[in-house]
């Protein structure tokens, strides 16, 4: 009988069942090749007939480890590391998209995957339409195309905090005969496990609170195994008819319900080959390791924090899903039950230029590119890592002029309240 273990278990455990004499932590492979005494193993080895690692672009060990733990930890059939979370984003779309296809996407996402959408899988004949994520049934109903083919959005936006009703976009996105595909960076599979809610796919920039140190670039793609992509194979004929590239191989047929995942690796890995560095998938395993335990005191904390804030007569708004008043509240307590995250948008009282003098005065939170790491830290998205947006674009993605996004860390919460006032004094 197979056991189920806890997420806590998982963190620690899943993924390297070494055997007896082998090391106790998994050891970082760091080789491009793998050698073989026999050409015909070899052989189908590349014609996927066989399981076995020949070439670290396409399977690595250490990788294999890694991912096989966050697959465990998000309740799908398998997952491939990549070498950014951006990296993951585009393969989980262009998995099931080709010239002439079409995405609907929420427009609350992250800025990079916002142009990624917009500008750049645009000029390869992909076509998007962004969504407000609030919008009713009937209004998000008229996005849709014959031409679409998957739906795209995040469980806790980036960087404005709003939580996305999972359950609903499922629904929508099923009764078009298309899968759903949720960015859980921020929410991690400790917080919220979309797949229980009806996703299909699921990526994460590991860079973030997987890794937890701000140590390492990485993205993942978990594959549920859930979608029946035979039932739509008109949709999906990448998946569902003959790849000439293996012999007429049709992956539905070979790999059942690890279709998804298998043609993501075998193909556009090998293709296009942004890999995860075996070093790498090694940090985020140990990051993995205390997941659990971070983002415990992260949501701990960034509820503190937003209490403060709240009450600060300084501060004009506060987003953050943990507050009573939040209007993303219910939805955090059915997805997020066990807490938000560490991020909070907010804005002061006062001009754009206020806020950057706010940033600059801060002496323990510092001003940096990222998010979601041990450190606590800030960011004026309208000027740093959304500035190639325009106007139209920001409003339309949620982000005002003065947001504010505040990644508390897992300091002592009492010094990072006396940071953001001394800051406002």
């Amino acid at each position: 009988m197979k056991i189920t273990y806890n997420p806590e278990t998982l963190c620690v455990q899943a993924g390297w069942q070494p055997k007896n004499g082998e090391p106790r932590v998994v050891p970082i492979y760091q080789s491009t090749t793998f050698k073989y005494d026999d050409s015909d193993e070899m052989a189908k080895l590349f014609d996927l007939e066989k399981s076995g690692y020949f070439y670290t672009r396409l399977q690595n060990p250490t990788n294999d480890v890694v991912a096989s733990k966050i697959a465990d930890l998000e309740g799908g059939v398998g997952a491939m590391l990549t070498s950014s979370g951006q990296a993951a984003n585009f393969f989980a779309t262009f998995n099931i998209c080709e010239c002439g296809s079409h995405i609907v996407s929420t427009s609350a996402i992250y800025g990079g995957t916002f142009n990624l959408f917009g500008v750049t899988m645009k000029k390869m004949g992909i076509d998007v339409t962004f969504v407000n994520q609030d919008a009713s049934d009937e209004e998000l109903e008229k996005a849709f195309r014959p031409n679409t083919r998957c739906v795209f959005g995040e469980t806790i936006s980036n960087p404005g905090c709003e939580v996305l009703d999972i359950e609903r976009f499922a629904r929508l996105a099923h009764r078009h005969g298309v899968p759903l595909i949720i960015d859980n960076t921020f929410a991690t599979p400790v917080g919220c496990r979309p797949i229980e809610w009806g996703a299909d796919i699921v990526t994460h920039s590991t860079t973030k609170y997987m890794d937890g140190h701000a140590g390492t670039v990485g993205g993942v793609i978990v594959d549920s195994g859930n979608f029946d992509w035979d039932a739509h194979a008109d949709l999906f004929p990448g998946l569902t008819t003959p790849d000439d590239s293996y012999h007429g191989l049709i992956y539905t047929q070979r790999f059942g319900r690890a279709a998804y995942i298998t043609k993501a690796t075998t193909q556009l890995m090998r293709d296009l080959g942004s890999i995860q560095a075996p070093q790498n998938a090694y940090y985020i395993n140990l990051g993995l390791e205390t997941l659990h335990l971070r983002m415990k005191r992260h949501c701990e904390n960034a509820q503190a924090v937003a209490e403060w804030l709240q009450r600060n007569d300084k501060v004009a708004w506060v987003n953050y899903s943990g507050l009573p008043d939040s209007p993303y509240h219910a939805l955090c307590q059915k997805y997020l039950p066990n807490g938000s995250c560490g991020v909070i948008a907010f804005g002061l009282k006062g001009t754009r230029e206020d806020a950057i003098r706010f940033m600059d005065r801060l002496k323990l939170i510092c001003i940096v590119t990222h998010v979601a790491d041990a450190r606590s830290c800030v960011l004026h998205p309208a000027s740093h890592t959304h500035r190639q947006l325009s106007d139209e674009q920001l409003r339309q993605a949620g982000i005002a002029p003065d947001l504010i996004r505040l990644s508390v860390g897992i300091e002592n919460v009492n010094d990072i309240i006396a940071d953001i006032e001394q800051a406002l004094a």
